[in-house]
């Protein structure tokens, strides 16, 4: 199974490496299971829905991935980007994903709420951004529901990790043991289709 991992610092792991980042924690999980697979995880710290569109949706074509996660949209909203915009961008990149590798199985994930950590207040009023992530969360799911894919609502897991402060050294990202969770909770939930 090849599975493209799509997104920003949520998917890369920033706050531990890339191996405990929750795609790779994951792979792991399925190969302790007899589940070989194979994982690319072009995402980047800090990318938004316009990195994600112009430098890992190129690879969706080349590597044929049978299954893709798609969690993006924290650094939109610390951009400003409005929420019609961020519902054109993942319209975009759902539609290249369906046409790109039209039998891979296609998942689209919550940002977790990043509001709750002890550096998310630098980005403006907590309560406010929490609304704006649960917004957000919203339309990731309302588009991907829309271009055929399944959403996994794995917020409510995040929000509690968030407010047990379970954070990585730098005061924003989930920790090692949140990310590992994330996996776990996802480890039977996400199928390829092959």
């Amino acid at each position: 199974m090849r599975y493209l991992a799509l997104g920003d610092s949520f998917t890369i792991g920033t706050g531990t490496t890339p191996d405990r980042s929750f795609p790779a924690v994951l792979v792991s999980l399925w190969w302790d299971q007899g589940r070989e697979c194979d994982l690319r995880n072009p995402a980047v710290n800090g990318y938004t829905t316009d990195d994600l569109i112009r430098e890992e949706l190129p690879l969706v074509e080349s590597y044929s991935p049978d299954l893709i996660t798609v969690l993006i949209g924290a650094n939109d909203i610390v951009a400003g980007v409005r929420e019609e915009r961020y519902r054109t961008q993942l319209r975009r990149i759902h539609d290249r994903l369906r046409a790109g590798a039209p039998d891979a199985t296609r998942y689209a994930l919550p940002q977790p709420d990043w509001s709750l950590v002890p550096m998310g207040a630098r980005f403006g009023d907590p309560a406010r951004l929490a609304r704006t992530i649960e917004r957000f969360n919203q339309i990731a799911q309302e588009e991907a529901e829309r271009a055929s894919a399944m959403y996994i609502d794995i917020f409510p897991l995040m929000r509690e990790q968030m407010r047990k402060g379970m954070t990585a050294p730098d005061g924003l990202h989930p920790s090692v043991e949140a990310y590992a969770e994330w996996a776990a909770a996802l480890k039977d939930a996400l199928r390829s289709a092959r």
